[in-house]
């Protein structure tokens, strides 16, 4: 039995480790920690909402706890923390775990259903930022109905003002995260000791027969509570995803010795809150607070709310960044904010879609109570994604025996089933809302996937081995003239589309001939000595591949420059690079329908140019343009 390779990301030195816990607490937690400003507060005031009786909040408090335990102390930190590729963790690691091997592509059905699940935390970072800075700001309510028609506005403006200094960098902009979400940590802890020591009781919530007599006694209704309960499961999917940044070590570390025993008391205060004030449901967080406490925990809160926006912010930009790299998404203009680390990227265009999403579900929703019954259902889908993904790469990578992996997943996809069973029920109420960003995000991806298929099958079909080629510019006499030019080809064998149509055109040949691939392979990144390799075809003509990782971000200049230690030596400035840029003209036929054709087309058309994309010298470079009938 097989299991995954050890954990690269090992910190040295000895603050190092607790310098990684403090970070961690600013990107990893930030969405999990501001979840009690809303969370219980669902079940017993939103849609979802049973009386407020001793046994409920005993039952329901009791569901919180066990769920934080058993998904993200079990699940999460225990089980799926050990699955990694090269230190990686998240959906799309998983997706690239399954591709990896000698077809490269992996089961259809998981790669189809890891994309759809990768999809869905879109839908999540348009609805985190906007529920988490507004229910912050609805604290301002309960200090006063006087700020009441203020909160949407202010909420607004805070949003905006996040989305304007993504520019600035992940680096610059989250240097006090990890500080802001320790305060916050000790402070939700701190009172919330309060809290229970003034009603001691609550603490029977830890016995799991309080969550099970809440089933038998709410029967239907108990089931869509669940609704709610999943909302302190959110961001439990960071936990993963987040895995590479900072290491296992540090990211248990932070949730064991802080953030989860801050979040317990925090719920049993308000548990407390509520046993002894019925009437407070429709904001037990704030509520709970002792007197002088509120405007410093509404001001606090905001703060950490803006982490949580934050921390899915940069998880958006990540993923497209792997989509792209991984040819699932179209290339995108892509700014590094920081030289020292690869992974801090500004996407201007994702970051101006997302505020626009943002700002409007503020604007459509204007409640965190509105906003929570849309909120479920993408933690839900990407959870239970999640579980099916494991068990496929246990399976078809690790070859667990049947015995040793099918209970564990059974366990799992019992409660993935049952908050996404709770959460369904939520769709006409909002939950269609994330659900249609996942659905358009994961036709867009498939539509680009099946779009370059369609490419490279149609090259390969009326393609011309380079042999043939070159043999017939010899027969015709072709000069070769001074200087390099290098070709950027999307495929490892024959000639490259872009080569033909410059004999045809130009009707000569450099005396040095590079025909250059960048292949993405399905690790986050490569190693210097397996960066590039080179391959002698013909007298002054050879062709490079220069491999990177689907966390890297192609550099061809550089791969050139590396290819010189296999002796080929010219002159940057001499080097010509030629591009193709290629129409498509949708037809009828072929299997594939002609709408997906036309939208491959648009999102070509709209895409960043590659030229942009592989950093390549705009005033070196000549593209030829092809129009292909698909």
């Amino acid at each position: 039995m097989t299991g995954p390779a050890p954990h690269r990301r090992e910190a040295s030195g000895p603050a190092r480790p607790w310098l990684l816990v403090l970070s961690a607490m600013g990107v990893v937690f930030g969405d999990l920690g501001t979840s009690p400003l809303y969370a219980l507060q669902e079940s017993f005031h939103g849609p979802e909402a049973v009386a407020v009786t001793p046994g409920n909040i005993l039952g329901v408090l009791s569901l919180f706890i066990w769920s934080l335990l058993l998904v993200v102390c079990l699940k999460y930190l225990t089980l799926l923390m050990r699955v990694d590729n090269h230190g990686e963790g998240g959906i799309l690691a998983l997706v690239a775990l399954l591709r990896q091997g000698p077809a490269r592509r992996g089961p259809g059905w998981a790669v189809g259903l890891g994309l759809f699940g990768a999809a869905l935390l879109y839908g999540d970072g348009v609805i985190t930022p906007a529920i988490s800075v507004l229910s912050a700001v609805e604290g301002l309510k309960v200090a006063t109905p006087i700020f009441e028609p203020y909160v949407v506005p202010l909420t607004v403006v805070i949003l905006l003002a996040l989305f304007a200094v993504q520019p600035l960098g992940t680096g610059k902009v989250g240097g006090v995260f990890g500080p802001i979400v320790a305060l916050w940590f000790v402070s939700i802890g701190a009172l919330g000791a309060w809290g229970v020591a003034h009603a001691p009781e609550v603490l029977a919530a830890f016995n799991p027969w309080h969550a099970v007599r809440f089933f038998q006694e709410s029967g239907w209704h108990g089931v869509r509570v669940l609704g709610a309960v999943i909302l302190c499961l959110t961001g439990a999917e960071a936990l993963y995803a987040d895995m590479g940044g900072f290491g296992r070590s540090p990211i248990r570390r932070a949730w064991f010795m802080l953030a989860l025993p801050a979040l317990v008391l925090s719920y049993l205060s308000q548990g407390a809150w509520l046993l002894h004030h019925p009437g407070s449901a429709d904001a037990p967080f704030f509520r709970s607070l002792p007197a002088g406490a509120l405007y410093p925990m509404v001001a606090l809160a905001t703060l950490a709310t803006v982490v949580a926006s934050q921390a899915l912010i940069s998880a958006v930009f990540s993923l497209t960044h792997q989509a792209i790299q991984l040819g699932y998404c179209p290339p995108m203009h892509i700014v590094h904010t920081s030289r020292g680390h690869m992974g801090q990227i500004y996407l201007p265009g994702v970051n101006g879609a997302l505020m626009i999403a943002c700002v409007g579900v503020v604007l459509g929703f204007r409640s965190s109570g509105a906003l929570a019954a849309a909120y479920g259902v993408a933690v839900a889908g990407t959870m239970l994604i999640t579980t099916v993904l494991f068990a496929a790469v246990v399976r078809e990578r690790w070859h667990w025996p049947v015995w040793g992996w099918l209970p564990v997943v059974g366990g799992f996809l019992v409660l993935d089933l049952s908050f996404l069973g709770a959460n369904l029920l939520k769709v006409v109420e909002g939950g269609w809302f994330p659900l249609a960003i996942g659905a358009a995000a994961f036709l867009l991806m498939e539509v680009w996937q099946r779009g370059r298929r369609l490419l490279i099958e149609h090259h390969n079909a009326r393609g011309l081995e380079l042999n043939t080629l070159l043999q017939g510019a010899d027969a015709n006499g072709l000069p070769r003239v001074k200087g390099t030019a290098v070709f950027l080809s999307g495929i490892l064998h024959g000639a490259p589309l872009v080569l033909v149509h410059h004999l045809q055109h130009n009707r000569m040949l450099h005396e040095h001939v590079v025909l250059l691939t960048v292949h993405t392979e399905p690790v986050p990144a490569m190693g210097p000595s397996e960066r590039v390799s080179q391959e002698p075809l013909g007298p002054g003509i050879t062709r490079v591949v220069a491999r990177y990782g689907y966390m890297e971000h192609p550099d061809v200049p550089d791969a050139l420059r590396r290819a010189r230690e296999f002796g080929l030596t010219y002159p940057p400035e001499e080097v010509t690079y030629y591009v193709g840029r290629v129409s498509i003209r949708a037809q009828r036929g072929g299997g594939v329908p002609r709408w997906l054709k036309r939208l491959y087309g648009v999102m070509q058309r709209n895409a960043h140019p590659m030229i942009d994309y592989v950093r390549l010298p705009s005033q070196q470079v000549m593209e030829l343009g092809a129009r292909i009938d698909l």
